[in-house]
């Protein structure tokens, strides 16, 4: 929650100002942070959840319609810390949503575990205008045009789930408005995306990092138990 008051810190010079942050989106973690910290004071103009494929957050955010997707559903994708159906943060702001009604929560989450999800498009206008989400959604193409443009337009190499907020970003910003969209990885974790994106570039990496894949790697192969898994932690901590 702090990099939001940071964020907003360092981006507007009087207290009277607003910021909106766009945030690549699965589990609604991250952006719950910063619903938390808007419900604080914090003055946020909008928050902006950006999905991949796996849009079932974008769905609910423009039509109240919350219907988590089968493992056979969920899609495979290039931003794959974003690959997924039910977002287990979620629950906490539609709490904020039903004025806190612990039975009513309990009855929705029901209906998501019998596979039926739930339907709150009477709350849309509390949505956007209260608790000020949106959202969007981007594409694996839509990934690769994103790197490769804030590549060549800012020398900056980013990674595929931060390309999905600038892209979700920039579809849905407001004439006048500040937007700050954070950044979730490193590019050097995704080199297949870039280089796909952008062709064969030096990709930066962490200086501790360094020379990473020539050092000894230590594997041991186990039965599926978590008993001996259990025991080999024991060991390693001895």
């Amino acid at each position: 929650m702090v990099y939001y008051f940071a964020g907003y810190f360092n981006a507007t010079t009087s207290n009277e100002q607003k910021v909106s942050f766009c945030v690549p989106s699965g589990n609604f973690g991250n952006v719950c942070a910063g619903h938390i910290a808007r419900q604080m004071g914090l003055p946020v103009h909008r928050l902006i959840v950006a999905t991949n494929e796996n849009d079932v957050l974008d769905e609910f955010f423009k039509t109240g319609r919350y219907q988590p997707r089968t493992t056979e559903n969920t899609h495979v994708t290039s931003s794959p810390s974003m690959d997924i159906s039910k977002a287990s943060n979620f629950e906490r702001f539609v709490f904020d949503l039903m004025d806190r009604d612990a039975d009513t929560i309990q009855n929705l989450w029901a209906e998501v575990a019998s596979g039926k999800g739930f339907d709150l498009k009477g709350h849309l206008e509390e949505i956007h205008e209260k608790y000020g989400f949106v959202s969007g959604k981007s594409t694996h193409a839509d990934r690769l045009a994103t790197i490769r443009q804030v590549y060549e337009q800012d020398g900056e190499l980013i990674d595929p789930h931060t390309a999905d907020g600038v892209k979700v970003a920039r579809d849905v910003r407001e004439a006048g408005e500040t937007i700050v969209c954070l950044e979730t990885a490193l590019a050097a974790k995704f080199d297949q995306t870039i280089y796909e994106a952008v062709g064969n570039v030096t990709i930066p990496r962490p200086d501790g990092l360094a020379g990473l894949e020539d050092l000894p790697q230590r594997v041991e192969v186990v039965k599926n138990d978590a008993e001996l898994v259990k025991d080999i932690i024991r060991k390693a901590l001895d």
